[in-house]
């Protein structure tokens, strides 16, 4: 599979063997996308009016409701569109993320020491676990529709970029749920123009940026002041008696035989997974409000300190997706250069897409502070990463052959930081020169 290339028709898939912190630029008044400064609500209101957002990156993705994109400016029209994307909505990866809590409730239950509602507990997760054997880390059915769905907005929003016999080059990491939402896509595109020149690939060959698993700038997730933030921030957040003492009969069974903070954080993640199911079972019912919000906080913080831009690892976390940002400028630039419309098009992981939108500085991404406390007022991760997470820059040129561009997070429109008149358009030189400078600090 790996190396694989993939000729895409309408009918037929043709398989072919074959040492400088960068202070983060907060742009004052923005907070996220359509989410004004006036009057905006807090992630404790956000996540009281959708539980589901608490998921943090188990969100499943959703359709932007009410977006009106901004039109070009007069004379501009749309030629080229570079993204990067996460796999759509998936199983749990690990067998035992379900078979351990199902384990651990099966025991006691074995001995009567579950109440009613923990019997109830037991048949909910017994029966996920049963849905997810054998497909752990898989595109569940929602993962390929929301693919195919951001592939219809796009043609829809951008027809000139998919115009005639426009080039699609579309690269995935070699893992079997990200070539799979590549299909879907790609797919759909193709169903829209017959005539689109598609090429598919997913080697370990371009791992080197689609998913730097080895980057050295992992290393400033040990230092010491982060673990220290992050061990006092994880036991703040973590309050299972309430949970417990639903769940178990007999307190004492569970001093012995249970690791309380552990299987709540296993049924919550269960929880939260099960939104990407198409299944009407529900674990979230087992949490209060607050539960949902404090285990959401915890979450939250550790994608910041280990993936975001927290001062506590120099602001070097997001730098992991250096040579993905260095790809998507290069073929950019030889795109923008061949004059031809089409699209570049990357399918891999949550752990890519988060710190490349931190290294971009799109809207608040790049915030920057040392309060854990105070990361989730402009920090959220939900608005980052869902499953079928994306990143898309739009390329429009004039007559003159002046390029600006924008940049869509999850479908939304975002800021960047360098200066215009025009936003959410920019000088594609201007960007350009930007993150070229920023990626030159960071060698």
């Amino acid at each position: 599979m790996f190396g694989t290339r993939f000729a895409l028709s309408l009918r037929i898939i043709k398989v072919e063997l074959s040492g400088m912190y960068l202070k983060s630029i907060l742009w004052a008044g923005v907070l996220w996308a359509c989410v004004s400064t006036a009057g905006a609500q807090s992630a404790r209101e956000e996540i009281k009016t959708d539980v589901r957002l608490s998921a943090s990156n188990y969100c499943a993705y959703r359709e932007p409701q009410g977006v009106r994109l901004t039109p070009a400016p007069s004379g501009y029209e749309p030629f080229y569109l570079s993204a990067y994307a996460r796999h759509g909505s998936r199983f749990q990866i690990n067998p035992n993320e379900y078979r351990e809590p199902l384990r651990v409730l099966q025991q006691a239950d074995s001995v009567g020491a579950l109440t009613p509602l923990g019997q109830q507990v037991l048949a909910v997760v017994d029966s996920v676990a049963r849905m997810a054997n054998g497909r752990y880390g898989e595109l569940t059915p929602l993962g390929a529709r929301q693919h195919r769905g951001i592939a219809a907005r796009m043609y829809a929003r951008f027809p000139q970029v998919f115009e005639g016999r426009a080039d699609i080059n579309a690269r995935s990491t070699p893992v079997v749920r990200c070539i799979l939402s590549m299909l879907n896509e790609c797919c759909t595109l193709q169903g829209l123009n017959p005539q689109l020149q598609v090429t598919t690939d997913a080697s370990a060959h371009d791992m080197y940026y689609m998913n730097d698993e080895f980057n050295r700038v992992t290393r400033y997730r040990g230092e010491k002041a982060a673990q220290a933030s992050l061990r006092d921030f994880r036991s703040r957040q973590v309050k299972p008696d309430r949970l417990m003492r639903s769940l178990f009969a007999d307190t004492a069974y569970v001093s012995r035989h249970v690791k309380a903070g552990r299987l709540m954080g296993q049924l919550f993640d269960l929880a939260s997974n099960m939104q990407s199911l198409d299944t009407s079972l529900d674990l979230y019912n087992l949490f209060t409000t607050d539960e949902c919000y404090d285990l959401w906080l915890r979450d939250n913080y550790d994608w910041y300190v280990n993936y975001g831009p927290s001062p506590l690892t120099q602001g070097k976390l997001p730098y992991t997706q250096a040579n993905l940002l260095r790809n998507i400028l290069d073929t950019a630039d030889t795109c923008v250069a061949r004059r031809q419309n089409g699209a570049t098009l990357r399918f891999g992981h949550e752990v890519c897409v988060l710190p490349l939108a931190c290294l971009m500085e799109l809207d608040s991404c790049g915030y920057a502070t040392t309060c854990a406390d105070s990361v989730a007022m402009s920090w959220r991760n939900y608005r980052i990463f869902p499953m079928a997470s994306n990143i898309q820059m739009v390329f429009y040129r004039n007559k003159q052959n002046d390029i600006l561009v924008k940049v869509l997070l999850n479908e939304r429109e975002v800021r960047l930081p360098v200066p215009t008149r025009r936003a959410p358009y920019y000088k594609w030189t201007d960007v350009r020169a930007y993150y070229r400078q920023k990626l030159a600090q960071a060698d």
